[in-house]
């Protein structure tokens, strides 16, 4: 793996003019996981933040090849791509080696574009996805999604005197995806530099599909400083809320072990989204939530012969 002075002159596939938010999570992981690839790179992107706020017509920070597709299938329009170009190859009209990467926030992945992902997935295509999980539907207004964890307030599960936020634990992708036994599926966050290009560059040398879950919070919808990005994503992994790991041809890896695992409430308290939770007759939620947590990391200790 290059060291971070030689990950800084490499290109980065994304410039800088994009109109993300200042403090989004998403630009950070994609820079660093483009930097991570050593060969040229082809890249879809559905129909989302990343897609929208770079490519504002007629302007594109992108300095890749690069396909807007629609919010439901990322996954089938890279696998088309990168069919043709196994094609084309083997014929010898190119003779290029090639990455090919998908990217899709949480609603294009866990939810529009599973079955996309899923099929692509099955078939073999050698291609990266990246979900860059910010745990809604950020774009269109923070509307909940099947990544948003329990009791989260969203424009679309409000918390309020009858319903305390989303109803629903969140969806675990990343073991969904693990369970359709491609070679290499991984969860890593943009804090840490190191993890997310080493595993980066896994998922660009996997000879197959491979898989990558990233949370990138989005301060507008999370309620946070934009300067706290970073820091609130190292204290997911510190409260085991978001554990780093990889699943290499079917063994499960952990990446990260808290030396001190801290109370999932520090996380909690970071994000007005979750403000509703500290008034005294919310207390519950939050036992509720660390309950969650500690039993999942339980199960993944055990899977990663940790426990």
């Amino acid at each position: 793996m290059p060291n971070l002075k030689e990950l800084a002159k490499r290109p980065e596939g994304i410039t800088a003019g994009h109109r993300l938010c200042a403090g989004c999570g998403a630009p950070i992981a994609i820079r660093l996981i483009m930097a991570a690839a050593d060969k040229p790179v082809v890249a879809s992107a559905c129909t989302g933040c990343l897609e929208v706020a770079t490519t504002i017509f007629p302007y594109s920070a992108w300095d890749i090849p690069w396909i807007h597709c629609a919010f439901e299938n990322a996954a089938a329009t890279i696998s088309g791509v990168e069919s043709m170009y196994r094609s084309r190859k083997k014929a010898g009209d190119i003779k290029d080696d090639i990455y090919f990467v998908a990217f899709g926030g949480d609603g294009g992945t866990y939810d529009i574009g599973l079955q996309s992902l899923s099929g692509a997935l099955e078939r073999g295509h050698r291609f990266v996805y990246v979900c860059y999980n910010n745990e809604a539907y950020m774009n269109t207004g923070i509307q909940r999604s099947s990544a948003t964890p329990l009791g989260a307030w969203t424009t679309t599960s409000p918390a309020g005197e009858v319903v305390q936020g989303k109803s629903q634990w969140r969806k675990n992708l990343t073991e969904i995806v693990a369970a359709h036994d491609i070679p290499y599926v991984a969860q890593t966050i943009p804090s840490n530099w190191r993890d997310i290009t080493t595993k980066a560059e896994k998922a660009f040398h996997t000879d197959g599909p491979a898989f990558l879950n990233v949370l990138a919070s989005c301060n507008r919808g999370w309620r946070h400083a934009p300067a706290d990005t970073l820091k609130i994503s190292q204290l997911a992994v510190d409260t085991c809320v978001w554990p780093l790991y990889e699943v290499i041809n079917g063994e499960y890896k952990l990446n990260h072990k808290p030396k001190e695992k801290k109370p999932v409430e520090e996380w909690l308290r970071s994000q007005a989204r979750f403000r509703h939770f500290f008034s005294p007759a919310n207390k519950h939620i939050i036992d509720k939530f660390q309950g969650y947590v500690d039993r999942e990391w339980e199960r993944l200790l055990k899977k990663c012969g940790e426990a």
